[in-house]
């Protein structure tokens, strides 16, 4: 089956049809629920989703100890897990935060060498946070709700902000 014929109708619409024989991944659906099931969360009704798992916090302070190597304020599992529950921080706000840090690790390492893995991992999360979350609505994200969840001052965080937004 040609691919034109899996994405396109007899009057050359796009169709969905046909898709549920092509695979990309012959065991993605095996692979899918290994992960959901390391990582704690997933489509699982009974599994919350405010929180990081332990896995997840594991994996953002090994990467953020590799990224922002600066020994002062260096990142540990227990600031992560105390930031994850005070600010409610999502997987989906992980993995964007995850994403800003890659860009920062291309196109501005300098940043990355000046500033510790603790307030790497407050800013990146609060940035995400805001973009994924902020709606102006009720779930708006302030500075000095942050500043608390991550036992830093609000002028602490507007300067991490500012230079973070910056330097990415």
């Amino acid at each position: 089956m040609e691919l034109d014929e899996l994405l396109l109708d007899e009057e050359g619409a796009f169709s969905l049809s046909g898709f549920q024989e092509f695979t990309f991944l012959p065991r993605h659906q095996q692979l899918s629920e290994r992960v959901r099931k390391r990582l704690y969360y997933g489509w699982d009704k009974d599994c919350s989703l405010d929180n990081l798992s332990s896995p997840v916090a594991d994996i953002a302070v090994e990467l953020l100890q590799k990224v922002a190597p600066s020994p002062i304020r260096r990142l540990q599992k227990k600031y992560v897990s105390h930031v994850s529950r005070e600010a409610c921080i999502s997987p989906c706000s992980m993995m964007l935060a995850l994403v800003y840090i890659e860009r920062l690790r291309h196109r501005n390492p300098e940043y990355l060498q000046q500033i510790s893995s603790s307030d790497l991992f407050l800013i990146s999360m609060m940035v995400a946070s805001k973009y994924l979350y902020d709606e102006g609505e009720e779930e708006e994200v302030f500075n000095d709700e942050w500043g608390a969840a991550g036992k830093v001052d609000v002028q602490t965080m507007n300067t991490l902000e500012m230079n973070f937004l910056s330097a990415i």
